[in-house]
């Protein structure tokens, strides 16, 4: 094998290997985290709302069962208030 060749492939290894390892953290990250309703403060929530607001941090009371952020895995059933689904 060629140096230039050898020299080309570990530079690629070396700037290419955190770029998928930040791949497969963003997608285990996901995987860990689930959409909790009815427990986010007023103005506190991720993304848009289930027809409630179409931004985050938008929500206008506290508890609205529409509005959700996002939390650990298993945690939001602790959660005083909690679900996993959208409540009416």
């Amino acid at each position: 094998m060629k140096v230039q060749t050898l020299a080309a492939m570990t530079l690629f290894a070396a700037f290419a290997a955190p770029v998928f390892a930040e791949d497969k953290m963003a997608d285990d990250t996901a995987a860990k985290t689930e959409k909790c309703y009815g427990v986010a403060a007023a103005g506190k929530n991720d993304c848009a709302s289930e027809g409630n607001n179409s931004c985050a941090g938008h929500s206008a009371k506290d508890a609205d069962g529409k509005a959700w952020v996002l939390v650990p895995a298993g945690l939001c059933e602790k959660l005083a208030g909690g679900s996993t689904a959208p409540k009416a």
